[in-house]
């Protein structure tokens, strides 16, 4: 119901959407003939050739999208908490945090799925993995959207103990654009920063890792053990931050 409304607003403006459309299409070929021209000349990055230099950024950009689908409410949020509309949520039956989160996707996400999953399957298929890195990539992918779940929570969470939620939003895209390439390419600490503080690497690198034979199954499980705790402290953080929540009626 959320998200058929988010519908009909989207085709009400149909004409804005068209450009949106247009604009996500565009840069998504900019980067990808960039990735192009740039391995062209080196023919590696990081010692990946151009089919797994795309297929981590097609795997990135997956992740992305799917994530953006799902919890594009989150960059409603704010309205809800400044005009008091939250109260009203709050006094619904449905769970405050999955209507904060799922409250209306994004069509133009909807569009752009398909063909990215046919790309993804395109090029993963010429790297010719096994069926267990075929597996091992599945789950990975699965878990960098737990990852980017946990994320999403803290930063509503965030939202209502600050009344800031853009600027919070734009760092976590700014952070996690760094995946669109293997974070093999960064030194350190920055690699380490987007491995392990920040899990860019572990949300958009180790399931393309995993589809090359690059990850063994202790990898696997030591991934969704992180994701499942972070999934825990951003839900922990969410109940914290409601008992901050000052009502628009108080």
């Amino acid at each position: 119901m959320m998200s058929r409304n988010s519908f009909m607003q989207m085709f009400a403006q149909r004409f804005g959407a068209i450009f949106l459309l247009i604009g996500k299409v565009l840069r998504f070929i900019f980067y990808l003939s960039f990735i192009y021209f740039l391995l062209k000349g080196t023919e590696t990055l990081a010692g990946y050739n151009i089919n797994q230099t795309i297929f981590f950024f097609l795997t990135f950009s997956l992740v992305d999208v799917v994530s953006q689908f799902f919890f594009r409410e989150v960059y409603r949020f704010r309205p809800m908490i400044v005009t008091g509309s939250f109260d009203l949520v709050l006094a619904k039956p449905i769970s405050p945090l999955f209507r904060s989160l799922m409250g209306g996707a994004d069509i133009l996400d909807l569009i752009t799925i398909p063909p990215l999953i046919i790309a993804v399957y395109l090029i993963g298929s010429s790297l010719h993995p096994s069926g267990v890195e075929t597996v091992y990539f599945l789950l990975l992918f699965v878990n960098g959207l737990l990852i980017a779940t946990a994320f999403h929570i803290a930063v509503i969470s965030l939202g209502i103990i600050t009344l800031e939620i853009d600027h919070t939003v734009m760092i976590y895209r700014d952070l996690t654009s760094l995946g669109r390439f293997p974070v093999d390419i960064y030194r350190e600490p920055l690699r380490g920063f987007l491995t392990f503080l920040v899990p860019v690497g572990i949300m958009m690198t180790l399931p393309a890792k995993a589809l090359m034979g690059l990850v063994n199954l202790q990898a696997v499980v030591l991934s969704f053990t992180l994701s499942l705790v972070l999934i825990f402290l951003s839900i922990k953080f969410w109940n914290f931050a409601l008992t901050k929540y000052s009502s628009a009626s108080s």
